[in-house]
């Protein structure tokens, strides 16, 4: 359609693809700024909005004169032909001031300068700077004072401050009869003034809910249009600078309406430094609602997946031989085209005449368990014998960094195409996956005995037991043992009661991460080949193992039938089951994870439950109810620490609390 038009007529001259240019520039102003007028349809005006910014940013992108130097010509004023494209001979006479004083807005006083020679999109981006920084005024003078944020929005301003085409932060009708603000009376605009704090927040909580999905759907057309500027996968130190500025606001923004986040703050997910600043508001959303944006993200881009019988090229199908299919499998994935492979994947076993999703479900299935073979001494199994670990010694097998990679390749392809693993890994070889930090509690996977070591430490004052620990520690290498220092100069650096918790951060990482450090680039070499780092973030360690290996059945009878209980937990012990039984099948799952560390049940059911010494049933344990008290655990003995609440209500409410947030290890909330 249109896209294809202006396309086509923008390779004609470049003074077309300039006329072209300008041309959405003004229509995506003129949209966006009935957009920011809260009389409008927020739906119709956001979709049109966001329709033509695509537009300007494909034809500025495909222009005759494409720079390739790849400087942010919005930002620093590059003087390329394309950079003119903003520059518009007087379509708008004036760029209104702003009362600077009532604002507070001395450091941005570039905005009250009038130009005859104004880019049109920068009189938007600079209607939205004004809308956030009002906002953070009212913000912070709330927390003075009770000043009304309602009295400064809806305030009459005069004719020499007005202009039709960038309007006033206000409740502003855009139409075919001009600009009108807001009023009680016809055509007469009135000043509110609301005494007290309590009102006064509730206007400026009131002017977020209506104002935060517009200003949203803005700054998702400035960032689009920012990045069309940027060499791919670089942000804009523009934007950069912009989403530092309005912090507070946006964070108040997705605080009150986190759909904004999956909506329009896309840029979340390709600027790692602007993610971490959301990253806790991001985590506590449903997963249901991360999933989708994670797979909406992940195939952004792709053909249309709706094309279910588009024919396959035979030079892309997977051949690969039955009784060698893993070493098979790792020639044909290497020399696959990458791009083919996010696509679709077709499988066919040699001397076989089977194809379809069913033989790639065999394929993953089949090569999930051939991938911990102990033949190939990739991963070693963890104490409890049902999760694997990366083997620290895989380098016996002179190809074990390619075989690593190959590994992470097929984990990262069975997540994009949503296909299951029968194969489940130590919780700190998620946490590598993701890039969180391992913590000496991880170490029970590989070794009980000595976690609970480190337990002890950490417990107890060790200043006058003459342990005689320096941070220099024996380890296995290759059945040798040898002195291993865990910083510059540790075999004479003593432990103490003040740098114990170092010590017992540096053993946990040299036994957990710089033992399999190669092993881990290299699977994660493969892993990200097929899944962006930025995505994956999006879930913790629990939340990948079910991403990766589906959902368990839960019994919950049998669960109940072998749990046992202890510190006199009489009580509340049937609500707790009631409660169990209330949950859905997701959340079930989490309790497990939250109580166990695990999101398995084993073969043969809870009563074959391990903890780090062995059996362990799932254990109940009463604690003193303290108001906001979170349930806690500890999952190297599998029990869970429930306060003995007063009703099955709140009981409810503060386990679903803990097991959204055990993560984060809160107690209180």
């Amino acid at each position: 359609g249109l896209r294809q038009v202006l396309e086509h007529l923008s390779q004609q001259s470049e003074s077309q693809y300039l006329k072209i240019l300008t041309s959405l520039a003004e229509v995506a102003t003129t949209n966006g700024h009935k957009l920011l007028s809260l009389s409008s349809n927020y739906e119709a005006q956001m979709k049109s909005l966001l329709r033509i910014v695509r537009i300007f940013c494909h034809v500025f992108r495909i222009g005759p004169s494409s720079p390739s130097n790849g400087n942010d010509m919005g930002y620093n004023g590059n003087k390329t032909p394309r950079s003119q494209v903003f520059k518009v001979r007087k379509v708008y006479d004036v760029v209104r001031k702003i009362d600077v004083k009532e604002m507070n807005f001395t450091k941005h006083a570039f905005i009250n300068q009038t130009s005859h020679e104004q880019e049109p999109l920068e009189l938007l981006w600079h209607s939205l700077d004004e809308w956030l920084v009002l906002i953070a005024t009212e913000l912070m003078k709330n927390k003075r004072d009770s000043a009304n944020i309602t009295s400064i929005l809806l305030k009459q301003k005069g004719p020499d401050h007005q202009d039709a085409d960038a309007p006033t932060p206000s409740f502003a009708a855009a139409g075919a009869e001009g600009r009108k603000e807001l009023s009680t009376d016809a055509g007469e605009s009135k000043t509110y003034d609301v005494v007290g704090k309590q009102e006064a927040c509730a206007d400026c909580q009131d002017v977020i809910s209506m104002t935060a999905n517009r200003l949203s759907a803005v700054i998702q057309a400035f960032y689009m249009c920012c990045s069309c500027q940027m060499p791919q996968g670089m942000t804009s130190p523009r934007f950069i600078e912009f989403v530092c500025k309005h912090d507070d606001v946006l964070k108040c923004f997705v605080n009150r309406n986190p759909k904004i986040i999956f909506d329009h703050f896309h840029f979340l997910l390709e600027c790692p430094e602007l993610m971490s600043r959301f990253m806790h508001i991001i985590k506590a959303q449903p997963f249901k609602d991360r999933c989708e944006w994670f797979y909406e993200h992940l195939h952004a881009g792709q053909p249309d997946s709706d094309m279910v019988h588009r024919p396959v090229n035979e030079n892309d199908i997977l051949l690969v031989h039955r009784d060698s299919i893993f070493r098979s499998s790792c020639e044909v994935v290497s020399k696959a085209n990458c791009a083919k492979l996010k696509q679709g994947i077709a499988v066919r076993f040699h001397g076989e005449e089977g194809m379809g999703q069913g033989v790639v479900r065999e394929w993953f299935d089949i090569l999930s368990s051939e991938i911990v073979n102990p033949d190939y001494a990739l991963f070693t199994q963890s104490a409890d014998g049902t999760t694997f670990q990366p083997n620290s010694n895989s380098s016996v097998n002179p190809d074990h960094l390619n075989y690593f990679r190959f590994a992470g390749q097929i984990l990262g392809l069975a997540l994009n195409h949503r296909q299951l693993v029968n194969i489940y890994f130590t919780r700190s070889f998620y946490k590598h996956i993701l890039g969180i930090p391992v913590n000496y509690q991880d170490v029970a996977s590989i070794d009980p005995e000595y976690a609970k070591n480190l337990q002890w430490i950490l417990d107890n004052d060790i200043s006058d037991l003459g342990l005689e620990l320096t941070f220099s520690v024996e380890t296995d290498v290759f059945g040798a043992m040898e002195e291993v220092p865990l910083k510059p100069g540790g075999a004479s650096i003593l432990v103490t009661q003040e740098n114990k918790a170092e010590y017992v951060q540096l053993v946990t990482e040299l036994r957990m991460t710089r033992a399999i450090q190669p092993q881990i680039n290299a699977f994660l070499q493969g892993f990200h080949m097929f899944i962006p780092p930025s995505l994956i973030q999006l879930f913790d360690e629990y939340e990948l193992e079910l991403l990766l290996s589906g959902m368990p059945e839960i019994d919950v009878n049998d669960w109940l039938k072998n749990t046992e209980y202890t510190s006199g937990y009489e009580r509340g012990d049937q609500w707790f089951w009631d409660v169990v039984e209330e949950l859905t099948q997701e959340e079930r799952v989490l309790l497990l994870q939250f109580v166990t560390g695990s999101s398995r049940v084993p073969h043969g059911g809870f009563a074959h439950i391990m903890g780090g010494s062995g059996l362990q049933n799932f254990t109940i344990a009463a604690v003193p109810y303290t108001a906001n008290l979170l349930p806690t655990s500890s999952t190297c003995i599998n029990m869970l620490k429930l306060p003995e609440y007063p009703s099955k209500e709140i009981l409810k409410d503060r386990l679903l609390v803990a097991l959204h947030c055990g993560s984060y290890g809160y107690t209180m909330a």
